[in-house]
């Protein structure tokens, strides 16, 4: 079957043909006033488990994202810190790349800047004046929307319905309401670049036109952005592209979802939003990642920290159950199941595809399969979750479970059934990580209060010392009752 994507542009499932050996991706990217925050980050994931997945079946990949690190935002910064704009565009440049790093969200082939391309951005308006799509005024340079004749057909606007909204400020020197800028002249004491009209700056628009063609041609494979990119960002720049060289500039367009706040978009200009630096103070990379995943990534997802809890639940059932093996030996490919790819296949459906690695531990509980264990953690990698370690407590309950299972097992114990169910039953149910911990170790009283029904003590007497050497310790009131506390290391 292969892969196909939601294109934005027919708004349909379509088959993913590449243009050519090496597919083109161009992700939009921060415009950098501000550090990034999560809805940055649910882009940056998007883009990254499509490249996965790509990479996976066999494409080669050349991704560009851009920073924006000239604007009004920019602008407007520099005046409120009384910092150079060039340093404040640095410093949450290197912050959303070291965030990406931790996520583990692979790099970009190129992170072109705005500022580092005025040649090709004033070629390319140039160019557009000479085609009679644009043209000048007091130092200003605008496109000629209504001289574009399929404005409108990403965002499926008419001209009619826009002109009823547009209207023009009083700085602006465009003739028609609906033309947007493609270069602004430089108001007093604001950065600049000398220009056939005069000093000015770019357009927020035109960069990306700019950028995405120099390195990738000018038509290539794939769009990616957040959907409130649609218009008018998106929509000007298939007007600009396709002006300037009569060919199709993108031929599949993916946006992903908001991430919404209270039921509102979260945004930097609102203020509405949590910064990605602080939600992995108390969320790690894997948990955030499982929980922008969880979502189909054209729909929207509300954050909440009850539902990163319940992420880090989930993901901890996932770290229990592989590291419940003493070590998982390293296979090139294990069989890919074939829902799996078919899930993936189908416009990235990392709902889907999740929906089967937790099927598979189920199973991998039931059976005490190294080969399901071997597979859920490949299918993670392609999802992109780093290799990691349980939180020390946790870790340390699982040590002494996975003893406790391996005796069993040389026993050829019946219990180590009874352990399997009881433990996946505990652990499936939880939604808050808060309870993990006291489940995980009810698991084990469970199974010695079995072992001394049995009057198995030898056993039963094994799993108090162990847990006792991590600081837990159990205190029996019945034959089938029995409590723990865990004290200060």
């Amino acid at each position: 079957m292969g892969l196909k994507l939601h294109n934005t542009l027919t708004q349909k499932i379509e088959e993913f043909r590449p243009r050519e050996d090496t597919v083109g991706i161009y992700t939009c990217g921060l415009t950098v006033q501000g550090p990034p925050h999560v809805g940055h980050i649910r882009s940056a994931i998007t883009r990254d488990i499509l490249v996965r997945w790509l990479e996976y079946s066999g494409y080669k990949v050349m991704t560009l994202e851009n920073f924006t690190d000239i604007d009004d935002k920019i602008i407007e910064k520099q005046k409120e810190l009384n910092k150079d704009w060039r340093i404040i565009a640095e410093e949450n440049i290197l912050k959303y790349l070291k965030a990406c790093d931790i996520l583990n969200i692979k790099r970009a082939t190129f992170y072109p800047r705005a500022s580092q391309h005025i040649e090709e951005i004033m070629e390319l308006v140039k160019k557009l004046i000479d085609n009679g799509f644009a043209y000048e005024k007091g130092g200003d340079v605008y496109f000629k929307v209504r001289a574009f004749k399929d404005y409108g057909k990403l965002s499926k606007k008419s001209i009619d319905d826009l002109v009823s909204g547009a209207r023009i400020e009083p700085t602006e020197h465009k003739i028609d309401p609906l033309d947007f800028a493609l270069w602004k002249a430089a108001k007093p004491g604001e950065p600049y670049w000398l220009s056939p009209w005069g000093k000015g700056r770019p357009g927020w628009h035109i960069e990306c036109s700019a950028m995405s063609m120099h390195y990738l041609g000018e038509t290539f494979d794939i769009h990616t952005g957040g959907e409130d990119l649609i218009f008018p960002h998106h929509e000007n720049e298939i007007a600009q592209s396709v002006a300037a060289t009569g060919k199709e500039f993108v031929r599949y367009w993916l946006h992903n979802g908001w991430v919404t706040l209270g039921g509102e978009k979260m945004a930097k200009s609102t203020g509405h939003y949590f910064l990605i630096e602080d939600i992995l103070k108390d969320y790690s990379s894997n948990v955030i990642r499982l929980y922008l995943l969880k979502t189909q990534y054209r729909n929207q997802i509300e954050f909440s920290k009850d539902r990163l809890d319940e992420a880090k639940a989930a993901y901890l059932r996932i770290q229990t159950y592989i590291h419940g093996f003493e070590k998982l030996p390293e296979l090139a490919e294990p069989f890919m199941l074939k829902e799996f790819t078919e899930a993936m296949d189908d416009d990235i459906n990392t709902p889907m595809a999740l929906g089967i690695i937790f099927d598979l531990i189920k199973q991998g509980y039931e059976k005490e399969s190294l080969e399901i264990a071997i597979s859920v953690k490949y299918y993670l990698s392609v999802l992109g979750f780093a290799e990691d370690e349980p939180d020390q407590p946790i870790n340390d309950v699982i040590d002494v479970l996975r003893e406790v299972k391996a005796k069993l097992k040389d026993k050829k114990s019946e219990l180590l059934d009874f352990a399997a169910r009881d433990l996946w039953s505990r652990l499936e149910t939880i939604k808050s990580s808060d309870k993990f911990f006291s489940n995980l170790v009810n698991v084990l009283l469970d199974i010695r209060n079995q072992l001394r029904k049995e009057k198995n003590y030898e056993l039963a007497d094994f799993i108090r010392e162990r847990l006792a050497r991590k600081h837990i310790h159990i205190f029996d009131k019945e034959i089938d009752v029995s409590t723990f506390r865990v004290d200060a290391k």
